[in-house]
């Protein structure tokens, strides 16, 4: 997987990629640039076979401000509906590609998280925060629909019907104490553990059957869609496929030996 990025910050280590963003001074607001190059960077990770789980950290304190007020919102006050209706599916396709990505995704927020920025957060399979995370949908105070990128069908899932509709109505920001209250965050952490706890997180991750994690991702994703008789069915087409891995073989083979498995992601 490459790690040459223009327009964020990303690092591949042990099989862990770690991206950012990377105007700090800013509180890494997204720009186009930015947007395009991390919706490919999250569909190429589909084939990466380098890369197990991804984090996408904070930066100086902050993990996103969302889109640039000037780089971006300025700009699109003078296109047109089909330049509008690009971009907005652009920004859209990010979700996309994050979700179908195939690898866990850790969000480590710290500081400002509000528009794109939450949605980012909101899109990753885990979140974890400290107690400065200020996170908002504020799509509302910029005189738009809550409903961005995925918000009004994301959101609800993981926080709640009307938890989400106050979030996304008023822009409000939602505290760290609340998210981690909601289920937004799966814990809160000190700002100088944060990038140790969410490195931590994926190790243990990146540790375990890393094609079983790519099934469980696609089958959180897919069973949305679903009723409960056809998530059960493909729930079993699935966990067959898993159970013809190495891995699968591995795990019986150790604890028959009562040792700890060594998975290799086959």
């Amino acid at each position: 997987m490459r790690s040459d990025v223009k327009h964020f910050q990303c690092e591949i280590k042990d099989r862990i990629a770690t991206v950012r963003l990377d105007r700090p001074d800013r509180k890494n607001p997204l720009t186009f640039d930015s947007y395009a190059e991390l919706r490919d960077w999250f569909r190429d990770l589909v084939y990466a076979d380098d890369v197990d789980v991804v984090i996408f950290g904070s930066n100086g304190g902050n993990f996103s401000s969302g889109g640039d007020v000037h780089d971006i919102i300025g700009p699109l006050t003078r296109m047109n509906m089909k330049e509008l209706l690009r971009f907005t599916r652009m920004t859209g396709d990010l979700v996309k590609a994050i979700v179908n990505c195939g690898k866990p995704v850790i969000a480590a927020v710290d500081g400002v998280c509000v528009g794109a920025g939450a949605i980012i957060a909101m899109a990753s399979d885990l979140r974890l925060a400290t107690a400065e995370a200020k996170t908002a949908f504020l799509f509302t105070r910029v005189g738009l629909a809550g409903c961005d990128m995925g918000a009004c069908a994301i959101l609800p899932r993981i926080i709640g019907q009307t938890r989400a509709a106050e979030l996304l109505y008023t822009g409000r920001a939602m505290s760290a104490e609340e998210g981690e209250r909601w289920g937004f965050y799966n814990r809160l952490v000190t700002g100088e553990t944060l990038e140790d706890e969410a490195l931590k997180l994926a190790q243990k991750i990146q540790a375990g059957p890393n094609f079983a994690h790519m099934m469980t991702k696609t089958m959180l994703a897919q069973e949305w869609a679903m009723s409960i008789e056809q998530a059960i069915e493909a729930e079993a087409q699935a966990q067959a496929i898993c159970m013809q891995t190495g891995d699968f073989e591995r795990a019986y083979s150790a604890f028959v030996a009562k040792e700890r498995p060594v998975f290799e992601g086959d």
